[in-house]
Parts: structure tokens; sequence; C-alpha cells
């Protein structure tokens, strides 16, 4: 059996992406440009999406997968049945979005388990005895976020060989760097204290890096979107293409505004929300923006300010972005500041004719909190982000 412990919407839904990709023996793995420099490509990625068409899907025994071709998607062998560990959290907004995710994963035939993992110590205990036979029957152990305290405590708790990384946006881009350089793993927002909690939990973060790090008793996959330039020795990366969401959603109806998709740097102390409201103002009157795509993270305050002050419509989106976009009606345009989407939406909406535009974060919007890191870590997002038009920060 095939274990997965989400947190997300959008770790749910590269779930599905992973569970729906080539089988890994599909062909013979080749170096690509989509590979690790210091890993192993999986050989029949798809090719990019620059001139506009689908991205092709990669051969399986000698035939092409019928993803792109509008079909249903062939599902991998992974050896085993799977099973998904929805880890509960405490806002309603992910909560809701993660139900809908579940009743989309139940519909592809993936079983589902809803664990309300969160209040308190004891809720970690009947936790971990709730999940006992799942951990221990498990073949492989798949996480969509490495730096969870609690998905760290689980894989200390298991023995299997096999592990997978499934995005959980462009944090992985810097847990592959500090796995590379054999750091503790830090979220790139954080200042890097460590306070009596941190302390605490570090040995099991340590054990955890342990587990993530491949070796000759251990096989570590990253199933990404993300740009990948460099990674361990052994770790075998593969592209995600967002073949089932291609295959089970669209192509949309395209609207003649542009969209705007808003970010959760405000609520994660990195920019300051004044700057940010001025500059969701500035883009929106010059591209023409209707509507603005609420992070689930924003509050509910500073979008109330955001509408008053520029008029664009709110939408709450039920559905991680990829799938609401690729679903529809959506702009011709769709704009952005340094977030997930910049990477994942060109996939997702290959060939549909959606322009995706990249807004420069402004080194001034800044909060003096913000972790030294900060303003490196959103360049590299939006530097490394292809098929997107690049927009000066507004003045």
């Amino acid at each position: 059996m095939d274990l997965a412990f989400v947190e997300s919407p959008v770790q749910l839904l590269n779930v599905l992406e992973w569970a729906h990709a080539p089988a890994p023996d599909a062909v013979p793995a080749q170096p690509g440009p989509d590979a690790a420099r210091g890993g192993r490509a999986r050989g029949g990625e798809p090719t990019d999406a620059a001139r506009g068409g689908e991205p092709t899907d990669a051969v399986r025994g000698g035939e092409p997968t019928v993803a792109a071709r509008g079909g249903e998607p062939t599902v991998a062998a992974r050896g085993g049945d799977l099973m998904v560990v929805v880890l509960s959290p405490t806002d309603p907004m992910s909560r809701g979005q993660l139900r809908r995710m579940a009743e989309l994963a139940r519909d592809e035939g993936i079983t589902v388990r809803w664990q309300e993992a969160r209040g308190g110590a004891d809720a970690v205990v009947r936790t971990v005895r709730a999940l006992g036979p799942e951990l221990r029957r498990a073949e492989r152990i798949v996480i969509g976020d490495p730096f969870s305290r609690y998905v760290q405590l689980l894989l200390t708790l298991v023995g299997t060989r096999r592990l997978t990384v499934v995005d959980d946006g462009t944090a992985t881009m810097e847990f592959v760097a500090q796995l590379t350089r054999g750091e503790r793993l830090v979220r790139w927002h954080r200042r890097g204290r460590r306070g009596p909690r941190e302390l605490l939990l570090a040995p099991v973060s340590a054990a955890a890096r342990r587990r993530l790090t491949p070796s000759g008793r251990r096989e570590v996959e990253l199933f990404t979107a993300m740009p990948v330039e460099e990674a361990p020795e052994g770790i075998t990366v593969t592209a995600n293409r967002f073949r089932w969401t291609r295959s089970r959603f669209g192509p949309p109806l395209l609207t003649r505004g542009a969209d705007l998709v808003g970010t959760s740097l405000v609520e994660t102390g990195v920019v300051d929300p004044e700057p940010y409201l001025e500059a969701v103002g500035s883009l929106a009157r010059a591209h023409g923006a209707t509507r603005y795509f609420a992070h689930r993270r924003e509050g509910t305050d500073k979008l109330h300010r955001l509408a008053a002050a520029t008029g664009l419509e709110i939408v709450r989106p039920d559905l991680p972005l990829e799938l609401i976009a690729r679903r529809g009606p959506v702009g011709r345009t769709v704009l952005s500041f340094p977030s997930t989407v910049v990477h994942t939406l060109p996939l997702a909406l290959a060939g549909t004719g959606v322009t995706v535009a990249v807004c420069d974060i402004a080194p001034e919007w800044l909060r003096d909190t913000a972790s030294p890191r900060a303003q490196g870590f959103l360049a590299g997002v939006t530097g490394t982000a292809r098929h997107v038009h690049r927009l000066s920060a507004p003045a």
C-alpha cells in the first residue's frame, strides 16, 4: 500500500497528479532539460509547452498515453493501492478546498481518510494510534510538505524504503537547496531563530532530514513542477506536467479582461500591506483586471480593503487555482506576484492561449522583520519561471 499525507489542497492535487503520471519504468531514464543535474531524471518526460501546444506525454510500452489528447489518463502502476490521509488544518478555507479535493480523489478510486489531526498533543497521539496499521503496512510514503513538523514526526515512525515528495508550492525549491547543502529544514520566510518549540523538535527534524536523504537502503523521489537545478545524488526527479488536470478540466472559456492572483505574502509577514494594496490597484488599472482570486490564507479585512480601493471582484476559489483556471472562465491574461502559480499555470493552461504574467516584488515593499533570504528567494521564483511575461514592480 502507498500512503500519502497531505495538509493542503495543492498537496492533494499533486498527489493525484503523481498517481496518474506514467509508470516509473515507462522508458529508460535519460537526462533531459527537466532533470536535476545532481539527481536522476525519469525518461520519457514531456517536452515544454514553449510553443503554445499541449505538452507531449510520456511513451509507455511504445504507445503514448492519452491524457494530453483529452482522453482518460493512464494510471501508473505504483506498487499497490493508494490511501491519502488528510491531516486536516484548522482554517476554514483550507478545510473547504480539501473536502472538495477529497471528493475528486474519491471519484478517481483513491481511498481518502480525513483525520482531525490538530487540537493539542492528545490529537497527535490519537492520530498516531489511528494510523498505526497503515504506517506498518505502507510500502511507500508520499508527503507534500517536508517542512511540516507533523509530517516529520510521522516519518520517524515508518521504516519504508520508498519515499516520494510532491510539491507544496515554491517551498519545494528551498527544500531541495537545503537538502543539497545538508542544512536543517527551515521555511524560507522564517528568520531562523530557534525558540523552545524548535529546540524541542530539533531531533525529530534531524531524523526526518535523514529519512529524506537517499541511501543504499532508501529510495527518494521528487515529483515537481518547480525548476530543480541541483539535487542530492540519488534523488529521482520526476516532472509534474498536470496531465490529470488537463485531461479532466477544460479547455476554458477565455474572457476579454485579466485576472489577478492574490498572495499571502502579507499574512506571512514578508510584505507590508500598504504597498501590496497599491501594487494590486496599479496592476488592475494597467491591465484591465476585473477579478482577484484570493489566496486561501488571505485575511478578510485585507480583502475588504482591497475590494473597496480597487473595485475588483474578490473570488474565493473552492479548489486550487490550477483547476479553477482550467475549468474557466478565465482571463486571457493572468497576473501574479512571485508564487507557485507562475510555474504551474503555464503547464495547466498549455495550449489555451492564456498569458501568465508575473510582477516582481520591490525591495522597499518588504517588512523590516522579513527574513534576510526573502528578496533573493522571491527573485529566484520569478527568474526561474518559464513561459511567463515579466512585469516590473509598480512604482
